[in-house]
């Protein structure tokens, strides 16, 4: 049996404390809204399989909305379809699709506002302005999501989980794809993103903006405008993601922009044009991210400062390292740079000689891309390794002085 079934056999066997309420063709009540009329507390309103088109359903007692084989509730391009407004709420086995767009509010397929303990989980949404929004949501769960939107512009196109001044939120294991940003978190706190899928989107896979003591954990971000955006923010963990062909002018696998106090670790950064751009970071520790295919490794403005890099993988990478300045307050010291050329006389698995990833070549780069079109040529070839020997453009004091001779993990 279904966990479900038993949750629903269980809450109908308690006498007087809740009901049963069905919807569908061929039961006594038609409509959703009619049934959600006649309900009352943590009763579970169960609709059936089939097309509902009954514009915005408003919820406001906290009940089930159990969808069973999947039914249908079409927005008719004009309408938000379901608009959550007590708490507890469940919403739960619905296909979700064509809801209305504006340019002033806020559309959603399914919105939750000023709640708390909502639980949104094996819902398909397609076609919808944004996808599911929480505004001033505390300890909700979105779980289990299929979430598609095919709008080519980001203007006619919202977030696919939106969440806005929020609490303790937890999304998991949703598949996003084809929206604005996959998910946006502005102003959330003390909240989880763990195993979700975020491909194909027209700006970021995710989105943070001043959104403090978050984690997100073993999610994919593929195919996305320009990968993922952490902003603003600071005690941000970010640990065993995948960031991958997030490719273009400007694109990247991670921008970090004045964040500080935060964790990046474990991650695998693969075929982006650059996997980290890092601005107005501090105090932040990465740790062993792999970084494989990649145009540019780590782009790290010179705003940047005590921000620890040691145990990472550096494979196959156009440009290891590139900065904007020859200051440089942070510390490269034991990572493997698959560029590295040194030597390890005394075999402790450190190499005798400093290695700089910062590459001449780099540098003109960074200041004339046009200068890329010299790429693989003999005389870059030969401006590098001069640098190498004698530094003059790259920062002297950018350097790993303990590079590692093997990989310090199994990839």
């Amino acid at each position: 049996m279904r966990p479900y079934f038993l949750i629903l056999f269980f809450l109908y066997s308690l006498p007087g404390m809740c009901s049963i309420i069905h919807v569908g063709k061929n039961e006594k009540i038609k409509t959703i809204k009619e049934a959600i009329s006649q309900a009352h507390e943590l009763d579970t309103v169960l609709v059936h399989g089939g097309y509902y088109k009954e514009g915005n359903i408003f919820i406001s007692k906290k009940i089930v909305l159990k969808g069973i084989d999947l039914p249908t509730l079409d927005g008719e391009n004009k309408h938000q379809i379901i608009s959550v407004k007590a708490n507890g709420v469940v919403v739960d086995g619905f296909k979700i699709v064509h809801s209305g767009t504006s340019s002033l509010e806020d559309i959603a397929g399914i919105k939750l506002y000023d709640v708390r303990d909502a639980v949104v989980q094996n819902n398909v949404l397609d076609d919808t302005f944004f996808g599911i929004y929480t505004q001033r949501g505390i300890n909700c769960l979105i779980q289990n999501n299929v979430l598609t939107s095919a709008r080519k512009q980001e203007q006619a196109s919202g977030n696919g989980i939106h969440c806005w001044k929020s609490d303790s939120m937890r999304i998991i294991n949703n598949t996003i794809k084809g929206h604005r940003d996959g998910i946006y978190f502005e102003f959330v706190t003390n909240s989880v993103i763990w195993r979700n899928v975020s491909t194909s989107n027209l700006r970021y896979g995710l989105h943070f903006m001043f959104s403090n003591s978050d984690s997100y954990i073993s999610n994919i971000f593929r195919y996305n405008g320009a990968g993922v955006s952490v902003m603003f923010s600071h005690h941000v963990k970010m640990f065993n993601n995948y960031f991958e062909e997030n490719w273009g002018d400007g694109a990247y696998g991670i921008l970090l922009k004045e964040i500080a106090d935060s964790y990046i670790d474990g991650n695998h950064f693969i075929k982006n044009t650059s996997a980290i751009y890092m601005e107005g970071v501090s105090r932040t520790i990465m740790v062993k991210n792999v970084f494989r295919n990649n145009g540019w490794a780590l782009k790290i403005q010179a705003s940047c400062m005590e921000t620890e890099l040691h145990d990472n993988v550096f494979l196959g990478n156009t440009f290891d390292v590139g900065t904007n300045g020859s200051l440089v307050l942070n510390n490269f010291d034991g990572n493997y740079w698959d560029k590295y050329e040194g030597y390890d006389l005394n075999k402790n698995g450190i190499g005798d000689l400093p290695y700089r990833p910062v590459s001449m070549y780099s540098m003109i780069v960074e200041r004339n891309p046009p200068a890329m079109i010299l790429f693989h040529s003999f005389m870059t070839s030969l401006l590098d390794k001069t640098e190498k020997v004698l530094p003059t453009l790259t920062p002297e004091n950018l350097a790993d002085t303990k590079p590692l001779m093997k990989l310090p993990f199994r990839l």
